[in-house]
């Protein structure tokens, strides 16, 4: 029992962490031709829980048909929390020199934990800002962009779609500009 414990709480290799990932594609598609994709949930979600007397026509579908992907979000969910509550690995996270690095070049302090305390004081308005302005441009990239990360870079590249491989080549030019750019910026305004 001791070594499966140990075997869940180490971080997984590429190689087995990757496949298992991309043999979710064609399992769903085999299944019942179903995309694999996270973001869609919050369309279920608001589906279910608003009134149908003001619910906007986008909400008005069968949302029934998708419970597959509410349920596969619900584990994503209980997942996380048996990982970070029961299989949690002890060991701090481990950055390279160069991490560190960057890290302190931005003015925080690198400590055990992933999120740094700095973007945790949320008794600072700045904190809310960069959280409010992050949350509204992920929100508007899903919607614009047609989906999310899991959606274009998993199941869109799997099937050879252009418009995936266009979304994913943005998220990451996206994601090295904030890191770059947009995160020293934010961490000088709310010091």
């Amino acid at each position: 029992m001791t070594e499966l414990l140990d075997l869940l709480r180490s971080p997984w290799p590429w190689y087995v962490g990757g496949p298992l990932i991309g043999l979710t594609v064609p399992l769903l598609l085999w299944l019942g031709n179903k995309g694999f994709g996270i973001s869609a949930n919050l369309r279920h979600a608001c589906a279910i829980l608003l009134p149908d007397s003001a619910k906007p026509s986008f909400f008005r579908y069968d949302w029934r048909k998708e419970r597959w992907n509410l349920m596969f979000a619900g584990g994503l969910v209980l997942g996380g929390l048996l990982t970070g509550l029961i299989f949690a690995n002890p060991d701090p996270a481990r950055l390279s020199a160069a991490g560190v690095q960057s890290v302190q070049e931005l003015g925080m302090q690198v400590r055990p934990g992933l999120v740094p305390a700095e973007l945790t004081d949320l008794s600072n308005p700045g904190v809310w800002l960069l959280l409010a302005f992050s949350g509204l441009l992920v929100g508007f990239g899903t919607r614009y962009g047609g989906g999310c990360t899991s959606g274009h870079a998993i199941t869109g590249l799997s099937t050879l779609q252009g418009p995936s491989l266009i979304a994913t080549v943005s998220f990451f030019v996206g994601g090295i500009l904030s890191a770059n750019l947009l995160l020293p910026l934010f961490m000088a305004v709310i010091r």
